[in-house]
């Protein structure tokens, strides 16, 4: 079972407005990562919200996400991927840490990950366009207690820090994995 952590509690503060609402490709922004999502090979995808919630919980509804708020979003990352964490089924041999606001990453990218996660012995799998690292990176469940012990902003890219050894590099033919939407001018150019 493959599961998806999608974190979606920022404040856009750099956008300056409620991003993941902002029209994307007849949807929006949250919208159209979803349905990527939801078109792959993942079995259940969680929504983590803080920020807005209430707002963009309405666009969730039906979806088939499970949705779950982070009271403490303010304090980090780490708050809103502990809060996913702790509703990922119990069956889930992988976990996928996701961001909301990268809608270009298509459901061939997240398939390529997991077929290339479940052919390999390593733990963690990471996306990898001309030489440089990007998102969403796969964690295997051995994986999930040293998630639960992060702590302030930081994410996953800690555990990997730590574990050089058990890292696959997966390159994909697509810069998408290094592209989130985060200020007006790039959402223009996207």
């Amino acid at each position: 079972m493959v599961s998806v952590i999608l974190l979606a509690a920022g404040e856009s503060k750099r956008m300056g407005r409620a991003k993941l609402l902002m029209p994307f490709d007849g949807s929006t922004i949250l919208g159209r990562t979803i349905a990527n999502l939801l078109s792959s090979k993942v079995d259940e995808v969680i929504v983590v919200l803080g920020a807005r919630a209430q707002e963009i919980k309405k666009v969730l509804a039906g979806r088939g996400v499970k949705v779950v708020f982070n009271p403490d979003y303010h304090q980090g990352m780490s708050t809103s991927l502990i809060a996913g964490l702790k509703r990922v089924n119990s069956k889930a041999q992988m976990i996928i840490v996701a961001l909301a606001d990268q809608p270009l990453i298509d459901k061939k990218i997240y398939n390529r990950l997991i077929e290339e996660s479940l052919a390999c012995d390593k733990g963690i799998i990471v996306p990898v366009y001309q030489a440089k690292r990007g998102n969403p990176i796969i964690f295997s469940k051995k994986y999930k207690a040293e998630l639960l012990g992060l702590k302030g902003d930081v994410g996953g890219k800690e555990i990997i820090k730590q574990h050089p050894d058990d890292i696959l590099e997966v390159a994909v033919d697509s810069g998408s994995i290094n592209i989130d939407i985060d200020k007006m001018d790039e959402y223009l150019r996207i």
